[in-house]
């Protein structure tokens, strides 16, 4: 049939039948939300302020924390606003730049996880090559590649979905627009899109995957020849972390992404599992890169000092100057 749409505006799926219950998901969600853009903040001031973190490992870092503010962005304050005052329209152009945006920084995500891999790597494993292959051209190009593969990638999947046609039912059994949904939505033949999903996610999403878990199995096997046990006990809790978010990520969106048409799931359980590779991400990867790093805890401790020297200055400064004030006035 002719690419015409007889939909003009879509319908989000409530989440939870009564109004107390989506509130507490709701406050639920936000408290996540704040403690990621906390998180991430903390980051992005402590690598910009403390210029002894001027390193290709906090460089990439700082773009992380940058990436998963704008991703969990993206969905959840629109998400919580829109349950709690019962809003479930969302237009065809808002529709199709959540689409975009989400696509995009999903998969800046996945690269900039997998070049940092690949940076933990040259480091522990290759220490004397180090400067010469993680420089600061390299790290330039590698953010600069995965910004444009990733525009690329954004374009060609909400392109090819707003071409398709969208005839009578626009309710989305999901908080937000998503491909899985729209696709399931349309009256037009989905092959092409379904196929180019799965190319995606084999060729982004797989790669990456295998790459980081290749990547930290010869990290692991390098620090198992260190005959110190408090270094490898350090390798290890910095590692298996990393593995875990990032395969929860990886596995949770390709679950959704290219499930056979066979398995469905109630709206429960889709929001159940799209928490998986929304939120948690932005949420633990503070937590797993930084917040335990010695040198990002010191570079947090001479901010917070900074800041409050400077609060107590200009503090005594206002009431010296009110106190000559009223001085004068006398």
């Amino acid at each position: 049939m002719a690419n015409s749409s007889l939909v003009t505006e879509f319908l989000l799926e409530v989440y939870a039948g009564t109004w107390e219950l989506r509130f507490l998901i709701s406050v639920l969600f936000l408290l996540v939300y704040l403690g990621s853009l906390l998180g991430n903040l903390t980051i992005i001031i402590a690598t910009t302020v403390d210029q002894t973190l001027n390193t290709p490992m906090y460089f990439f870092l700082r773009n992380l924390s940058i990436l998963d503010m704008c991703y969990i962005s993206i969905t959840v304050p629109s998400t919580c606003v829109n349950s709690l005052t019962d809003h479930r329209n969302i237009s065809m152009a808002g529709c199709a730049a959540q689409i975009f945006f989400f696509i995009f920084c999903a998969a800046v995500e996945i690269l900039f996880l997998t070049i940092m891999a690949q940076d933990r790597y040259v480091a522990i494993c290759k220490p004397l090559l180090y400067p010469i292959i993680m420089n600061q051209k390299f790290c330039v190009q590698m953010t600069l590649a995965s910004l444009f593969c990733s525009l690329v990638i954004a374009s060609v999947h909400t392109v090819k979905t707003f071409q398709l046609s969208f005839c009578h039912y626009n309710v989305i059994p999901q908080f937000f627009c998503d491909l899985p949904g729209l696709l399931r939505l349309s009256c037009s033949d989905t092959f092409n899109n379904k196929l180019l999903i799965l190319l995606t996610d084999i060729g982004l999403g797989g790669s990456s995957f295998v790459f980081i878990i290749i990547s930290y199995i010869r990290i692991l096997l390098t620090v198992l020849k260190i005959p110190i046990k408090g270094e490898r006990g350090k390798a290890f809790s910095t590692c298996v972390p990393h593995i875990v978010v990032v395969s929860v990520f990886l596995i949770s969106a390709a679950y959704v992404y290219v499930r056979p048409p066979v398995v469905t799931f109630d709206v429960v359980q889709e929001v159940i599992i799209s928490t998986f590779y929304i939120m948690i991400p932005p949420f633990l990867n503070p937590i797993i890169y930084s917040l335990r790093n010695k040198q990002i805890k010191e570079a947090v401790r001479k901010v917070t000092s900074q800041f409050f020297f400077i609060f107590e200055y200009k503090r005594n400064m206002y009431f010296s100057w009110y106190s000559r004030e009223k001085v004068l006035i006398k």
